[in-house]
């Protein structure tokens, strides 16, 4: 299965975000569109962004577990 496949099976729902750099992102997955992720990311206090990563960046995306 490619990144976008499993991207767009988690819409919606809060994800891990494993970049090719090393680094790594989570929040709500929002949208898959034009080659970009797009992740909806806690900033500060009430502040919420959207920020969006190209897919060719992405190596992994990985869905929250179940509490409990």
């Amino acid at each position: 299965m490619t990144v976008q496949q499993k991207a767009m099976y988690f819409m919606g729902r809060p994800v891990g975000v494993s970049l090719r750099n090393g680094q790594g992102a989570s929040g709500i997955l929002c949208n898959v569109n034009n080659g970009q992720l797009y992740l909806l990311q806690y900033l500060y206090q009430t502040q919420f962004a959207t920020f969006h990563y190209p897919l060719s960046e992405v190596s992994d995306v990985i869905p929250y577990p179940a509490c409990g």
